[in-house]
């Protein structure tokens, strides 16, 4: 299996990339993860939101295959416990899912093309995050999850 972080715009916290690339090592050893940063919109701050997200999407799927399973993280997604988020990622193994992309959308989320595309969505809190945390927290958790899956002392 392979899982892809797919986000829209760079982190330019370093303090964040420090840690976002602690768990990104860690998760070397039990799957095939990578983040994949898409740009920007040129001129997104000059263009309405609708526009925005037409972009955005646009970017997004020209990056998805068909045979990727596409997971949104949007505030309207479905919330997990910790356990249930590593149960989610051990049926995909089981299931052997080849790939799973998960996508951060920009600051106005996805464009309705890129809802219509997903499998699914998740959310990982009710609360709105800055996505640079949301980035931080879903690696976290990525990486909580296996050792939860492989029976390690992390999650607790």
């Amino acid at each position: 299996m392979k899982i892809t972080l797919l986000t829209v715009g760079k982190t330019g916290d370093k303090t964040i990339e420090q840690l976002i690339g602690r768990y990104l090592e860690r998760l070397t050893h039990y799957v095939k993860f990578e983040v994949k940063v898409l740009p920007d919109i040129k001129g997104g701050k000059n263009q309405t939101t609708e526009r925005q997200k037409a972009g955005e999407g646009e970017s997004i799927l020209a990056i998805l295959r068909p045979s990727d399973h596409v997971v949104l993280l949007d505030e309207r997604g479905k919330e997990h416990t910790s356990p249930g988020f590593a149960d989610m990622i051990g049926e995909h193994l089981n299931r052997g899912t080849r790939d799973i992309v998960f996508v951060i959308g920009g600051p106005f989320g996805f464009s309705q093309a890129v809802y219509s595309r997903a499998d699914a969505m998740m959310a990982l809190s009710k609360m709105t995050l800055t996505h640079e945390m949301v980035r931080l927290f879903f690696v976290e958790q990525l990486y909580r999850a296996f050792t939860i899956l492989k029976g390690e002392s992390y999650h607790h």
